[in-house]
């Protein structure tokens, strides 16, 4: 699942890149909806994100492409890779600058886990919670 997102100016920081915990919440967002699009009807809370590192900075009006992938499902939980690329626009050159895995957990109402349905799309693993 791709989405893209286009930096403005109110997402710099103080030097003129973007601020790094923008691009935190939009790899959060994505990859929620990656979870609630591939579960329907499931309801999720974040559980954990990878190691975050900013690989490279990023100036005004650069366009972000945030690859989202299946990673492992487990009895409540799954989890996606994220890839964040500098697009250049008409250019095939990506230039990576975040990557990380987050991991998502299946609640009801009360926030009790729930399982989850088996899905291809994910590699098999045993239960990570």
């Amino acid at each position: 699942m791709y989405n893209y997102v286009q930096v403005r100016p109110e997402h710099l920081n103080h030097n003129g890149f973007l601020f790094g915990g923008i691009l935190l919440k939009w790899v959060d967002e994505f990859a929620w909806l990656a979870a609630s699009m591939d579960f329907p009807g499931f309801s999720f809370v974040t559980v954990s994100m990878d190691k975050s590192v900013f690989k490279r900075s990023v100036d005004n009006g650069t366009i972000l492409r945030f690859d989202i992938k299946p990673d492992t499902l487990g009895r409540t939980s799954m989890s996606y890779n994220v890839l964040v690329e500098n697009v250049k626009h008409g250019l095939d050159k990506k230039v990576t600058v975040f990557s990380t895995n987050v991991k998502f957990v299946s609640v009801d109402k009360d926030g009790v886990p729930t399982p989850l349905p088996r899905q291809e799309v994910f590699k098999s693993s045993s239960d990570l919670i």
